[in-house]
């Protein structure tokens, strides 16, 4: 049986205040969710007093970035280590936003993912082509590209402690999300190929979510498929109603 994870990625909303309001309305509401795992992503500022207010409930803390060093003179970076102090135990990792602005490759991805393993981290690794590459059917090729090289060098073992993110980039923000079969084909093909990199076992346990546009009224249609393990849910996780809506799909 493949594990269920709804995450939801704050990006850069939220006071402190705001974190807290927004968690315990969450928490209150968790109680009687089984079947899934539920994860929140805070910004950095947010981190240590959310992991205060989740302690004992049925929520789990991710940041959204890490670095691969675990100290030194990296201005304005954060360490595994650190994330780990604040109550981490999820990163998300080779978001497409963090590739457009700020520079991310697969190789970073790749450093940032064993740096994450390295410090006890499950990283939630982000995936997706752009319109452009859509349009063009290269699709398969730039999401084969992504995982060979983001787990170049990992084994089976290391695989264990991956959750994949498939965010088509032209889906995200943008209020259009991928038909469920279109998503489904793409995890299929992720799927596949790690049973080739990494075995069978591997490909059958890893989850694989899907984020894109997530809302309340396409959840079921996009869970209904075989092969989609979960939700990375941006905006609409800022909405604690919206969100577990999403969670009690």
């Amino acid at each position: 049986m493949r594990r269920i994870i709804v995450a939801g990625n704050w990006k850069m909303n939220n006071s402190v205040r705001e974190s807290v309001s927004l968690i315990r309305e969450l928490g209150a509401a968790l109680d009687d969710v089984k079947g899934r795992e539920v994860v929140v992503s805070p910004p950095f500022t947010s981190l240590y007093e959310v992991a205060k207010e989740i302690a004992g409930k049925k929520i789990r803390l991710a940041a959204q970035d890490l670095f691969w060093e675990e100290s030194g003179a990296y201005t304005g970076e954060i360490s595994g280590p650190m994330l780990k102090d604040a109550g981490c135990e999820f990163v998300i990792i080779g978001h497409s936003e963090r590739r457009q602005f700020f520079g991310e490759t697969d190789e970073s991805v790749n450093k940032k993912n064993k740096a994450a393993l390295k410090h006890n981290l499950t990283p939630i690794v982000c995936i997706g082509e752009r319109l452009e590459e859509r349009e063009k059917g290269k699709t398969f090729e730039i999401i084969e590209k992504q995982v060979r090289a983001g787990f170049d060098g990992f084994g089976a073992s290391e695989m264990k402690k991956i959750v994949i993110a498939y965010e088509p980039v032209w889906a995200i923000g943008t209020g259009k999300t991928a038909t469920p079969e279109q998503a489904n084909e793409v995890h299929l093909f992720v799927r596949n190929l790690l049973g080739t990199l990494f075995g069978k076992e591997i490909s059958e346990s890893l989850p694989i979510l899907y984020g894109g546009s997530v809302k309340p009224d396409n959840i079921k249609g996009l869970m209904e498929q075989s092969e989609i393990d979960g939700a990375l849910v941006g905006g609409a996780s800022l909405d604690a109603k919206g969100f577990l809506k999403i969670i009690k799909f």
